[in-house]
C-alpha cells in the first residue's frame, strides 16, 4: 500500500497533517528510548537518511517501513497513526484523519480506537479514480469484510476479479491473495472492517 481530512473529505486541506504527527512520534519515543538514529534504521531495516528524512517529515514510508520502526521501538504500527484524542469508544467525524504510504495511492483513517487490545479494526478507505495497477494489500488480520460506500472497486480475490459498486460488500479470509483498484472516473470510498487488524 502507499507511505487527512474532515468526514466530508476535505483531504487537501489536512493533507500535510499525518506526516508531521508520524514524524515526531517516531522521533520522540526513539529519542525516549535513548536510540541513535543508526542503530534504529538498522533495526527497522532502512537506511539512517531515509530515517532522518521521516523523523523530520521530509519523507512518508511504505508500510512495510513503518512496521520496521515500529518492531525496533518495540510498539505497533497504530502508536503512530492514532490520533492523540483516541481515548474513548466515540469516533467523531472531525476527527477522522486520512494518511498515505509510500507504497499505495490510496488514503486510510482509522475508525477504531487504538488501544492494542481490540480484535476488530474499521478503517476508511480512499481510492483515486483512474487507478491503473492493483493494491495488493499486506495485512496482519486473519478475516476482512469491505463495504463500499460511494464509487466503484475492482476486488481480486485468488486471481478472480468481482466489480462492487456503491452499497456492495465482500466478507473474505485475508489469506487469500487479494487486491483492490478503482479504474473508474470518480473516486471511491470503502470502509474495510478486518479481525484482529490491518496493520
Amino acid at each position: 500500500m502507499r507511505p487527512e481530512a474532515h468526514f466530508t473529505f476535505q483531504a487537501h486541506r489536512n493533507k500535510k497533517a499525518a506526516p508531521v504527527i508520524l514524524s515526531g512520534r517516531i522521533r520522540t519515543l526513539r529519542q525516549r528510548l535513548k536510540r541513535t538514529l543508526d542503530c534504529t534504521a538498522r533495526a527497522a531495516g532502512i537506511s539512517k537518511p531515509f530515517l532522518s528524512q521521516i523523523e523530520r517529515g521530509l519523507a512518508t514510508p511504505s508500510l512495510a517501513s513503518l512496521k520496521g520502526i515500529a518492531d525496533a521501538l518495540g510498539v505497533a504500527v497504530q502508536y503512530f497513526i492514532d490520533a492523540p484524542s483516541e481515548r474513548n469508544a466515540v469516533c467523531r467525524g472531525d476527527e477522522v484523519k486520512f494518511f498515505e504510504f509510500a507504497d499505495s495511492a490510496n488514503s486510510f483513517a482509522r475508525l477504531t480506537r487504538g488501544s492494542g487490545c481490540g480484535q476488530l479494526e474499521a478503517i476508511l478507505v480512499k481510492f483515486p479514480p483512474h487507478q491503473s495497477e492493483p493494491t495488493e494489500i499486506p495485512t496482519s488480520a486473519e478475516e476482512a469484510f469491505l463495504y463500499v460506500t460511494a464509487g466503484e472497486i475492482s476486488l481480486t480475490l485468488e486471481g478472480k476479479t468481482v466489480v462492487l459498486k456503491a452499497g456492495d460488500s465482500a466478507h473474505y479470509q485475508s489469506a487469500s491473495p487479494h487486491a483492490w483498484l478503482n479504474t473508474q472516473s470518480t473516486e471511491a470510498l470503502a470502509i474495510w472492517v478486518g479481525t484482529p487488524n490491518l496493520l
